[in-house]
């Protein structure tokens, strides 16, 4: 095989009943590319669903012999990745055809060090919900301190960036501490306010769990290196926007 232009690092744990749909997602984009599937330790059927790709010369399937949370299995993903560029899918997500071919001409259009997309939240069974969540078509990092508008799951950026900003702090959100270490050093993360990445609502996730997404929240900006009163003015910042946003995917949705 050719040396991929881009690597697709998924981790997954217990995936059995949505990454069939993950996979397939990255395999309809249309550019030289690579999935690795990280796997941190799955009991169920991960491994036997996956094992219909092992023929494949643009898959590799790794399996952590001790669990290493998402973060670290990310992080395994990005050293073994021979792409130019990284892309990083959860294995209970998938994307729209056309994603990755529109992010890197983004990417190279303007020079800027990552770039994210849209996203539609979607049901855990897979249906819509009517809501998606939009993203600047420039983001600053201040922007960034205000409120998370960079989901992981619709990433891209240049793998020596992601070498160099590894993945911490599985106790918080460890993607967006990644992206304020990213943006600060200098630079500006593109969006494309198109709904590529179908975000998958599961029942105890992070996301459905409020008020622990606040608490590792106000962890992001201890993480980042700022004091509690700056902590908690950056953590009003984000309780407004959250506000806002909740509201915004209710007029959509009606």
């Amino acid at each position: 095989m050719n040396k991929p232009l881009v690597s697709v690092i998924m981790p997954v744990y217990n995936g059995e009943k949505y990454i069939k749909q993950a996979v397939e997602s990255v395999y309809q984009q249309g550019v030289p590319l690579e999935l690795l599937v990280i796997d941190d330790g799955s009991t169920d059927h991960t491994e036997e669903v996956l094992s219909a790709y092992e023929g494949r010369e643009d898959f590799r399937y790794i399996k952590n012999q001790q669990n290493m949370g998402a973060a670290g299995s990310r992080n395994r993903g990005v050293g073994l990745a021979q792409g130019t560029y990284i892309a990083f899918l959860d294995a209970d997500d998938w994307w729209d055809a056309g994603k990755l071919k529109e992010q890197l001409l983004r990417l190279r259009d303007t020079g800027y060090v990552l770039c994210s997309t849209g996203r539609e939240l979607m049901k855990a069974d897979g249906t819509g919900t009517g809501r998606c969540i939009p993203v600047k078509e420039k983001i600053r990092y201040r922007d960034l301190l205000a409120h998370n508008s960079i989901n992981c799951s619709s990433v891209l950026l240049r793998r020596e960036v992601a070498l160099e900003f590894p993945m911490e702090h599985d106790d918080s959100h460890e993607d967006y501490i990644t992206w304020l270490k990213i943006l600060r050093r200098g630079g500006f993360a593109v969006g494309i306010n198109k709904p590529y990445l179908k975000y998958r609502l599961s029942e105890g996730g992070k996301s459905r769990n409020k008020l622990k997404s606040a608490a590792m929240t106000y962890n992001v900006y201890r993480y980042a290196g700022y004091g509690r009163i700056r902590s908690c003015i950056f953590f009003c910042s984000y309780a407004v926007h959250g506000i806002w946003k909740y509201c915004y995917c209710s007029l959509r949705s009606q």
